[in-house]
């Protein structure tokens, strides 16, 4: 994943690392709480790695992986292991999911969590004596979804489900009494926690039951904002995500399974799919980029389209095993292609597609590889950039200003670079530019010098 994910930061991940760098006990009493467990991880990565591409986008990978397993898991619990294992293949290695996996935002966890109440849900689910351990961390994570966007919503349809469904009644009250006592303590706390910070900053409600700068004006837009790359085959709509987002191919494999379940509609993973596909549209009027949470339902109907086309295969020849093995040749040939073409799409689509590959550079690694540390870097105040690269200050390896030197400082500062042409003129002589090739203005930094001291 890190080898085929998009070349460069975008803003949005430079800004989820200036948020995650920030993060300390006192910022999280004072409102920093959304996406608190993402940018928690961010900030150890950070910590540890420093500021470089790969320590922003480690927490996405590791929850990928972490994510992939859950959906084979997942998908096992209710279909056999072949048609389990192909289906989460296809939807790892599809464009969103492969975006998600290798770019360092928070929005990763918008699939993550439910993904995982969905598989400790189903652990728990079937069985007439609670397993404590399940439903102990069943709730603990479903508290920590608290703190993505929109997940609210998700969490308080699980407790009215849980209220109102007979054998989810019967399992709580078969919890033994401690186990029970100290859930209800953590889930206490938390609340009263999260319900203290959005009383006190009510910010942090805006964006976590809407979304920033949200109006509801924009509620449709965005839905279709959202959709528009599923339905687009000339990779021309102005998205964060490549269109076609999904290709056709897995469109037709979902569409066959969502057709091959019309008798058991109602059946408990089909009726998730279709729940998830009515949520995935709501939140995505509160934010495009939640159509995201698609890859769920797109991961149960794509197993069902399997199912079936192998069922019906078998089906012709239920007493020839030859006839059943060569059968497997033309949907394994079917299956790489899509697999292979899917991968394709995302890796050159990132790379070369203007409207998409345009929202990535590759300014921080133009920075490590060209400058000395200890060089004044200038960049404006109040903007993204110089908030980024203050991390790299806080590190120890280069001095961030906005302050245009004067012909006085040359005493202590001998070099100097500017992300772009600096507006003022400088008391130093231009000795290189460097430029790149992610960028319409190719040249990205300028290196000043004064060669006189040297």
């Amino acid at each position: 994943m890190p080898l085929i994910s998009p070349d460069g930061l975008s803003e949005a991940e430079m800004s989820s690392a200036v948020d995650s760098h920030a993060l300390t006990w006192q910022s999280m009493t004072e409102g920093n709480i959304v996406d608190l467990p993402y940018h928690a991880l961010q900030h150890i990565s950070i910590s540890f790695f420093g500021l470089t591409e790969y320590a922003i986008k480690l927490p996405s990978i590791v929850i990928s992986l972490a994510l992939g397993v859950l959906i084979i898991l997942l998908l096992n619990r209710w279909f056999k292991n072949n048609v389990a294992i192909i289906a989460s293949i296809l939807v790892v290695l599809s464009a969103p999911f492969l975006y998600l996996a290798g770019s360092g935002i928070p929005l990763i966890m918008l699939v993550f969590w439910p993904t995982l109440l969905l598989w400790l849900g189903s652990k728990i689910n079937g069985k007439t004596i609670a397993k404590t351990i399940y439903m102990f961390f069943f709730a603990i994570c479903l508290l920590l979804s608290l703190f993505t966007p929109y997940l609210i919503y998700f969490a308080i349809f699980i407790v009215f489900y849980a209220l109102v469904h007979p054998h989810l009644r019967f399992m709580i009250k078969s919890i033994p009494k401690i186990p029970f006592i100290l859930t209800t303590l953590a889930v206490i706390g938390v609340v009263a926690v999260l319900g203290y910070e959005i009383f006190k900053y009510p910010t942090v409600s805006d964006q976590l039951f809407l979304a920033k700068n949200f109006s509801w004006n924009n509620f449709f837009p965005n839905i279709s904002d959202a959709f528009m790359p599923f339905f687009s085959w000339s990779g021309n709509v102005q998205s964060v995500f490549l269109s076609p987002m999904i290709g056709l191919a897995s469109i037709a494999l979902a569409f066959t399974g969502l057709i091959s379940t019309a008798k058991g509609f109602f059946a408990s993973r089909n009726s998730i799919a279709s729940i998830f596909i009515v949520f995935t549209v709501i939140v995505s009027g509160f934010s495009p980029s939640a159509a995201v949470l698609i890859i769920i339902p797109f991961a149960i109907l794509t197993a069902h389209g399997i199912r079936y086309i192998l069922e019906k295969w078998y089906g012709l020849f239920p007493e020839n095993p030859y006839a059943r093995i060569f059968g497997l040749i033309p949907i394994s040939a079917f299956l790489g292609i899509m697999i292979i073409s899917s991968i394709s799409h995302f890796t050159f689509g990132y790379r070369y597609n203007p409207i998409v590959a345009d929202e990535f550079h590759n300014d921080l690694s133009l920075f490590r590889e060209n400058i000395e540390p200890g060089t004044t870097i200038l960049i404006p105040a109040g903007t993204l950039s110089y908030d980024f690269y203050k991390i790299l200050e806080s590190k120890g390896q280069y001095i961030v200003t906005s302050n245009t030197p004067s012909t006085q400082d040359k005493e202590n500062i001998q070099k100097i670079a500017t992300l772009g042409k600096w507006p003022a003129k400088l008391p130093y002589d231009l000795s290189k530019i460097i430029c790149s090739p992610k960028s319409t203005d190719s040249d990205r930094i300028y290196l000043y010098e004064d060669k006189g001291n040297n």
